[in-house]
């Protein structure tokens, strides 16, 4: 797939990234799921190793660059849970598809420009694995206030 040596957590290393222990999940599920090799991922938002958390609407009080910024953290939370869950990231094969939702209002058309900080991270941490299918919906409102909320598919392997 790649020429280049696959080691997801050396790639955070180099961008500076320590990952938080994963984020709890807020009600009655789970962080996520695996069935087979496939892993679902349940929704995360942009929260601090602090419990500190970018809250928002785009189109209102967030710029594109803070919904980004807020994606990009989503995406930093996800990879604790993958983390958490396999022990060592060099098990994800691929980042398969990903659902984002964006906190913003009725007008606001740049939700794909939001969630590339999702997007953007994944490749630069899994390379051509991190390459995904995707879907970024605006919703009205997001649990606490929260800017965005990214679940994801992880295929993995033992």
């Amino acid at each position: 797939m790649e020429n280049i040596v696959y080691d997801p957590e050396a790639r955070l290393k180099d961008l500076g990234i320590a990952l938080p222990k994963a984020p709890d999940p807020v009600a009655n599920y789970v962080n996520g799921v695996r069935a087979g090799n496939l892993i679902f991922l349940a929704g995360k938002g942009p929260r601090y190793a602090n419990g500190v958390e970018i809250t928002g609407k785009l189109g209102d009080d967030i710029s594109i660059e803070k919904g980004y910024e807020g994606a990009r953290l989503t995406a930093i939370n996800q990879i604790a849970v993958l983390k958490g869950m396999l022990g060592d990231l060099k098990k994800v094969k691929r980042v398969v598809k990903v659902l984002a939702l964006v906190n913003s209002t009725p007008d606001f058309i740049e939700q794909p420009k939001v969630i590339d900080g999702f997007s953007d991270l994944m490749v630069e941490v899994f390379g051509e694995r991190g390459i995904h299918a995707r879907a970024a919906i605006g919703v009205a409102t997001l649990p606490r206030a929260q800017a965005v909320e990214v679940e994801c598919v992880v295929e993995v392997e033992d």
